[in-house]
């Protein structure tokens, strides 16, 4: 017996209905058969095991029919509703929802928030986790903590940064470059 993966099916579809082709060799109406379900649709003959196609989305069975030709049978599947499927059978996984016919309604302000909410709970890796930490502290301090910020960071040449304004605004802030490196002044 050949299984169904080595049969050679194909299909395409317009937004009524969809057809699938299915290669058997000396298919005729004694030694085929073709079983519709409003969700699958069944095919057996002589020689093969049986072609069970979980389908997309629902088939209207009595306007779905069959042909046979000499070296294939044709399945034609009425749609119950006229929109494109995304493939002819749905996953194991997943659950066919067709199209709505009428453009929905989007909470563009819930998405938005959603959006926010996520990037929130996002955590950043490597310079952009330092930066966001700095930013945090920024953003949470009291003026005196901002200043010495500032001024420790633009007097040191961004090698130092501060949070202590009575060390900071006493006395000017000393460049101190990290180990094996050498700050100098472009002029």
């Amino acid at each position: 017996m050949t299984s169904p993966a080595a049969i050679k099916r194909e299909y395409y579809q317009t937004d009524t209905a969809v057809t699938v082709t299915v290669l058997l060799k000396n298919a005729t109406e004694k030694n085929y058969a073709v079983a519709f379900a409003p969700d699958k649709v069944e095919l057996t003959a002589d020689g093969i095991e049986p072609i069970v196609l979980n389908l997309w989305a629902a088939i209207n069975v009595e306007r779905s029919t069959h042909k046979a030709y000499p070296s294939k049978v044709e399945i034609k599947l009425a749609k119950l509703e006229g929109h494109r499927w995304e493939d002819l059978e749905k996953k194991v996984t997943e659950v066919a929802v067709p199209l709505p016919p009428k453009k929905t309604h989007h909470d563009w302000d819930k998405i938005s928030k959603d959006i926010e909410k996520a990037e929130a709970e996002e955590k950043p890796e490597g310079e952009a986790a330092v930066q966001d930490l700095f930013r945090k502290i920024y953003a949470d301090a009291n003026e005196d903590t901002k200043k010495a910020m500032m001024k420790s960071f633009y007097e040191s040449g961004g090698t130092v940064l501060s949070t202590n304004w009575q060390e900071v605004g006493a006395k000017p802030v000393e460049v101190k470059p990290p180990d094996g490196c050498e700050f100098k002044k472009w002029d």
